[in-house]
């Protein structure tokens, strides 16, 4: 029977065996295994009932990928120093503080030790086990270093992480401004211009163009603030919609990711890096170099250099060397693709793969250290048109007052 990959937050009541009350929540699949978890703690149960957890709850419980990363260099340690797969999973679940990891890892426990594989288990516990890792810890098992596959999974996904850390790293500092500009600018349009306004009506003189304009701007928000608010909510939650269900839209995206001034490089080379990465991990695990391009094509973060890397599939299993399959795409640097072309010809292809992930990740490392310097006479001339705009309009029919007056 195939088991729920659904979890579910059981609250219980009951008696330990000194007689105190207790009551609590488990997280489990089924209702009998929260049972087996109270009687393993000689908990007398009184009431037990399935509830819908509160979002506060569910969040401080769910299972993230950052915990998968964590449990998977556990492992590594455990099976590494000789601790069998079985006992090492049981450990890392009883000593986890997340219900729904403690819930995931006991589901995969029981599958071994009912006689199903390790990959099969993870497989069917939880979508944070994608294929990717399923397929390296399947080969794991065939070869028989199952230790070496979780060091080199650990190892991938910490990169994986640190490099994502990163790539929102250099996204925050001009999101941040971005919106500190637009709520600076709703306040003066709402509360300092219409007050400018009032002082400009009384002078009973037409008023330079500019100025209308913004005047006009400030009356459409105060006026309509709500329309204009529901309506950039609605193109929000179109914008969102459209991404799930239209992948011409998510390709659309993808595509100009990569074209935006600065940022672009960036999301660039933290895609190679991680498509590097990816196929080096692969590809040194035992896994067959067109397998492995078709998970690192997966795992690229990107829809348009993913199709890109479909398509180097399709080449090089025609027979077509790797660095010629990624140089027909028209997506990938020189460098890379030279670097690419030494390691085939050298028989070193996942260490110049690993190379090829650390010189880029290194790029991405000092282009976020230094976005700052880099945008900011951006960012200067940004808040210079927005916020000196404005001011410049309203001080406009001053100026020119005071020179009919002169």
């Amino acid at each position: 029977m195939k088991p729920s990959n659904t979890l579910r937050y059981y609250h219980w009541r009951g008696v330990n065996q000194a007689g105190r009350k207790l009551s609590g929540v488990i997280v489990g699949y089924q209702e009998q295994e929260a049972r087996e978890k109270l009687l393993e703690q000689k908990i007398q149960i009184k009431k037990i009932k399935r509830r819908a957890p509160s979002a506060f709850t569910k969040a401080k419980n769910q299972m993230k990928s950052a915990d998968v990363t964590a449990v998977t260099r556990q492992l590594a340690t455990m099976i590494q120093s000789g601790v069998p797969v079985v006992q090492s999973i049981k450990l890392i679940s009883d000593s986890h503080q997340k219900s729904e990891v403690r819930a995931i890892l006991s589901q995969v426990n029981k599958q071994v030790e009912a006689g199903a594989s390790l990959s099969k288990a993870l497989r069917t516990s939880s979508p944070l086990f994608d294929n990717f890792y399923c397929d390296l810890v399947a080969t794991g098992e065939e070869t028989g270093h199952l230790g070496q596959v979780f060091e080199r999974l650990a190892s991938y996904r910490e990169k994986h992480e640190a490099m994502r850390k990163k790539v929102i790293k250099a996204m925050i500092y001009p999101a941040m401004v971005t919106l500190t500009a637009i709520g600076v600018t709703v306040l003066m349009l709402v509360f300092v211009i219409p007050q400018f306004a009032n002082i400009f009506s009384s002078f009973g003189a037409q008023l330079p163009w500019f100025t209308r304009q913004v005047i006009k701007l400030s009356n459409l928000l105060i006026n309509n603030g709500l329309m204009v608010t529901l309506a950039l909510l609605s193109l929000i939650v179109i914008h969102i919609a459209t991404y799930r269900k239209s992948p011409r839209y998510r390709l659309a995206l993808s595509r100009y990711s990569l074209k935006m001034p600065i940022l672009g490089s960036v999301f660039l080379k933290a895609t190679i890096a991680r498509f590097s990465r990816t196929l080096a991990t692969t590809f040194t695990a035992g896994i067959p170099l067109l397998t492995g391009l078709q998970s690192a094509g997966r795992t690229a973060g990107n829809l348009h250099i993913q199709q890109a890397i479909e398509q180097a599939h399709i080449a090089a299993a025609a027979g077509m060397p790797l660095y010629l399959s990624l140089r027909q795409c028209n997506e990938f640097p020189e460098l890379m693709l030279q670097m690419v072309m030494i390691g085939e010809e050298s028989g070193s292809l996942d260490d110049m793969l690993n190379k090829i992930a650390n010189l880029y990740e290194n790029d991405v490392d000092n282009t976020v250290d230094n976005l700052g310097k880099i945008i900011e006479p951006l960012i200067i001339v940004f808040l210079g048109l927005v916020i000196g705009g404005l001011l410049v309009a309203m001080y406009m029919p001053i100026f020119t007052l005071m020179s009919v007056m002169g």
